[in-house]
């Protein structure tokens, strides 16, 4: 039987959990319902894998789906804050529901630890921060003790599942671990969606000739995460005898502001395409930057890729891949 179950394990951060699992020589089980997951995420280890269809709101698949496991990476969800504020009941199904249904199978299961994929977008607009300049101004970094105050129904539904975590291990004892990341990039990251994320959607236009999309001044920060810290993030709490029930930031530990992911980004392909300007979209953050001091003590993670490290990988990734 798998020792491992990667929920959402054909979407992007979840397929990349999966090959670095079979490069250890780990039996691993993926469930993705490949609504946004992607078979060719798979290519290489899709015979070395078992594969289960199915959807994170099926009581019977998801029964199906813990079997015999020991760890569940639970990467499933409907990401994207815009999405959330025009659809919030189906990502509250998928989110919190999906999340409540899996706990419930893996304790009945006898599942050791699930480890539950958790957003920095818990956080929101730190209140009365969200005009500051810059994110030093803004009160940052954001420390796991810090008061949340999500700006969408993602962020919403995250959170109520992180709740959902730490209470089954305070109630029923099932070991969790949930960690917030701040956006993650890399190989693997789907550029064609409405709902893309910064880079892909940056490296689909600029590969194609065309001007980046900034909705904003392009001032905000992120604390950029390359998804190799990821995937080592996920590994640590998996196996961690210290941080059950807790929660903890997964970054780099560093703020880059749009503006200069689109400078990076234009010297590594040697282009030269200023950045298009559009209107802020609702519930966007201003400044998103993250203390890593918990994850560092406790799980002894330490971010081995910087942004612009990352950034290469990526683009050499894109151009073979996704041109």
């Amino acid at each position: 039987m798998p020792r491992y179950l990667i929920t959402g394990g054909a979407g992007f951060i979840g397929a990349n959990l999966a090959h670095a699992l079979v490069a250890r020589g780990e039996s691993v089980r993926i469930l993705d319902d490949f609504s946004t997951g992607r078979v060719k995420n798979l290519d290489g280890i899709e015979d070395r894998i078992e594969i289960l269809r199915g959807d994170i709101r099926d009581p019977a698949v998801v029964t199906q789906a813990v079997q015999g496991t020991e760890i569940i990476l639970h990467q499933a969800a409907l990401n994207s804050n815009p999405r959330s504020i025009k659809e919030p009941r189906p990502t509250n199904a998928v989110n919190v529901g999906g999340t409540l249904l899996l706990l419930e199978a893996a304790r009945a299961a006898g599942v050791r630890r699930v480890v539950y994929a958790s957003s920095s977008s818990v956080y929101g607009d730190t209140p009365g921060l969200s005009a500051a300049p810059n994110a030093a101004q803004a009160g940052l970094p954001k420390t796991e003790e810090m008061p949340l105050s999500p700006t969408a129904p993602y962020g919403v539904s995250k959170l109520a599942a992180e709740y959902y975590c730490r209470v089954f291990t305070q109630v029923y004892g099932l070991e969790t671990v949930s960690l917030r990341y701040f956006n993650v990039f890399g190989p693997r990251q789907h550029p064609d969606s409405e709902y893309a994320a910064v880079i892909p959607r940056f490296l689909r236009l600029m590969l194609a000739g065309e001007r980046p999309i900034i909705f904003g001044d392009g001032e905000q920060s992120r604390d950029f995460t390359a998804v190799e810290n990821v995937v080592a993030a996920n590994l640590l709490a998996a196996e961690s005898a210290q941080g059950i029930g807790e929660v903890f930031n997964i970054a780099c530990g560093k703020t880059s502001t749009l503006n200069q992911l689109a400078g990076w980004l234009n010297q590594l392909l040697g282009t030269d395409l200023p950045p298009i300007y559009e209107p802020p979209r609702p519930a966007d953050i201003r400044h998103s930057y993250a203390s890593i001091r918990k994850a560092e003590a406790l799980l002894g993670y330490r971010p081995t890729l910087d942004v612009q490290e990352g950034l290469r990988r990526t683009v050499e990734w894109f151009k073979r891949h996704e041109c």
